[in-house]
């Protein structure tokens, strides 16, 4: 069960002096004044948006002063700009990122202000969909767990304490996949500091309306290893205390800790909302009273610690380091058009070049054998070479209660590719995630940022889409959303496609459309165990986030076996295959409609006296002919399921008419 703060061991009070209360003062005040020019700024239309921070400053001042820049680690939300102020990045980064300039460190202008990230103090770029922060961090803070454990690591880029912290506001934890980072995190004891900032409002949405209770700390208070307190958000000292707290609770590895902060909202939700049409006089007035930046000031003054003098120099000194900045960032050359096409791949590893050909020099052994053998047989020579590789999904290990490994065979996946992994590399690098697709791909965003390279598998095509937002929202667009700063080459296997009596619709879907339209991301479908097996290795060598697609009915075919072309044999991606010369007309296909392809061109030879050539996965100048799926879902009677797959007779009727335009 969750520990809540009444019950937390105390700790010893860590003093601020005078120095750091002054101090606390100057950056709450410093935030909200940038937030004060970003509102002139944009209503001079010199910068295009702005949200603020104003009425969060406190809390977020006192983590800033917690944590370690550099050393922590960091997921974001936008309305945390007094923390980002704090762990050292300047006035003029952030007004940088306002009028969209080239040197602004958080995306160099192509993320809209307020999307935090900086590379030299751990920021991970954050993204404008609210929530897919958590299960990121969870991944970040799961990357210590895996180094500290894997012994054929060698260096380690960890600290052995170090904090992953993640923020977000009240209405994002209505979202799905704050449970289920809040499930991970408890069950693995990882060191992550979740502050939600409790500002009563989503946008418009009140709080009773979006959480049941109105409370987001008790609705979580019986996750195991879960340290929750809640803490005025408008007390930069009692925040100060609490968070020291929950940081402490993280470094001694005890678990996960939730600070549930309560702030105010006194400037609108940005300045395309407008609260007065939705807030009475009477809230707001009520809000304005426990505003920390007006607050705070006159509790310095009313305790001695601060003098009137003391007072208006923090403001005066404030007023003109944000004038200076604002002229300098106004003053900054905006991105060159064309650099817009830079960073949507890795600049340094190209998977379409020669590096990755080696498909004229395969080393084969042993005999023929299946796409799924030398599947598995890819990922056991590359895990050999690379301790850095792990591998989890659902039901991928084979068995996650060790105890049995003895006495049982194992799973290994439902098809058996991954089988007998986790009994060769252990625990450790390969196991099981629970039944949740958008907490394996967050997961492995977070792992993969840390310099880890997973290798995930999402079970069925079907079932991807939960983790759809992760993909294309984050996975595809890390490293051109950070100018380069962050990336995370993961590996995302999925079984697909039909062609499998009694599949029907949820177990027969194909959709690599929706995938390949994604700048950033590899999208990969081989069509024989060879390819299968050169094509994998070169999707975990790259280093591009890479969708590889995996058709179930290829698995185990007899007609694309091949043997072990050995531990080196890669095919570079791109790269065309005419699997069957022809003259007269041309087809292009991929994935399990090869065979039936050149099924149907021999036909059409022998019948139509038609030669037909056939290329796996091409480009071409010529009239294009689409043979696919039927516009439904796929249905369970096998009549049903070969009217709507695609068939030899309807290749073969595709390619008369084609012949005849």
């Amino acid at each position: 069960m969750a520990t809540r703060s009444r019950t937390a061991t105390p700790q010893a009070k860590r003093t601020l002096s005078k120095s750091d209360l002054l101090d606390i003062y100057r950056l709450m005040l410093m935030s909200r004044r940038i937030d004060d020019k970003e509102i002139q700024l944009k209503r001079q239309n010199k910068i295009y948006f702005q949200i603020s921070g104003a009425g969060h400053e406190a809390v977020l001042v006192a983590a800033g002063k917690v944590l370690r820049p550099a050393y922590d680690w960091f997921y974001p939300y936008y309305r945390d700009r007094a923390l980002a102020l704090t762990l050292g990045m300047t006035p003029t980064e952030m007004l940088l990122a306002a009028v969209g300039a080239a040197d602004d460190p958080n995306s160099g202008g192509r993320q809209m202000p307020s999307h935090w990230g900086h590379k030299e103090l751990n920021i991970v770029s954050q993204s404008s969909p609210t929530g897919t922060q958590f299960l990121q961090s969870v991944g970040c803070a799961e990357a210590w767990l895996r180094y500290s454990r894997i012994d054929e690591l060698k260096e380690k880029p960890i600290h052995g304490d170090e904090v992953v912290y993640c923020s977000a506001g009240d209405g994002t934890t209505s979202e799905g996949e704050w449970w289920e980072a809040l499930n991970t995190a408890s069950n693995l004891k990882l060191p992550v500091l979740f502050l939600i900032e409790d500002n009563k409002y989503a946008i418009s949405v009140p709080i009773e309306v979006q959480t049941a209770g109105g409370s987001v700390s008790k609705l979580v208070a019986n996750h195991p290893n879960l340290f929750i307190q809640e803490v005025d958000g408008c007390d930069p000292i009692a925040s100060y205390e609490v968070l020291t707290r929950a940081a402490d609770w993280c470094r001694q590895r005890k678990g996960p800790t939730l600070v549930h902060a309560h702030v105010t909202r006194p400037y609108s939700h940005s300045l395309s909302d407008d609260e007065i049409l939705y807030k009475p006089p009477r809230e707001r007035e009520e809000e304005a009273k426990r505003d920390p930046v007006a607050t705070f000031p006159k509790r310095l003054l009313a305790d001695g610690v601060a003098t009137e003098s003391e007072i208006e120099a923090i403001k005066a000194q404030v007023e003109e380091e944000i004038q200076v900045a604002a002229d300098m960032a106004l003053a900054s050359p905006q991105p060159k058009p064309e650099s817009a096409l830079l960073w949507v791949y890795s600049p340094d590893v190209d998977p379409t070049s020669e590096q990755f050909d080696t498909e004229d020099d395969p080393h084969f052994t042993g005999e023929p054998t299946t796409m799924v053998d030398l599947l598995n047989a890819c990922m056991k020579d590359e895990m050999t070479r690379d301790p850095r590789i792990i591998v989890f999904g659902e039901d991928v290990a084979d068995v996650s209660r060790e105890q049995y490994l003895k006495e049982v065979k194992g799973k290994g996946g439902v098809f058996k590719v991954t089988w007998g992994l986790q009994r060769q590399f252990g625990s450790d690098r390969v196991y099981n995630s629970p039944l949740a697709e958008a907490n394996i791909v967050g997961r492995a965003i977070g792992l993969a940022t840390r310099g880890l390279k997973p290798v995930v598998e999402i079970q069925f095509f079907d079932y991807i889409w939960p983790a759809y937002h992760q993909i294309r929202n984050e996975l595809a667009t890390l490293r051109w959303r950070s100018s380069n700063a962050f990336s995370p080459p993961a590996v995302v296997r999925v079984t697909y496609g039909g062609y499998l009596k009694g599949g029907s619709v949820y177990h027969s879907q194909t959709g690599a459309v929706v995938f390949t339209s994604v700048p950033g991301l590899r999208v990969i479908c081989p069509s024989t165990a060879l390819d299968a097996n050169g094509l994998l290795r070169t999707a975990i060598r790259c280093d591009d986030p890479v969708l590889f697609l995996e058709h179930k009915h290829l698995y185990r075919q007899t007609y694309n076996k091949a043997p072990n072309p050995g531990p080196n044999f890669m095919i570079p991606f791109g790269k065309a295959k005419v699997v069957r010369e022809g003259t007269a007309v041309t087809v292009v296909t991929y994935g399990a409609v090869v065979q039936r392809t050149l099924v149907a061109a021999k036909e059409l030879e022998e019948k139509d006296g038609v030669s037909v050539e056939v290329i796996d996965l091409p480009w071409l100048d010529a009239p294009v002919r689409r043979v696919a799926s039927t516009d439904t879902f796929v249905g369970y009677a096998p009549n049903l399921e070969d009217y709507i797959l695609p068939q030899v007779e309807d290749l073969a009727q595709a390619m008369r008419e084609l012949h005849a335009f």
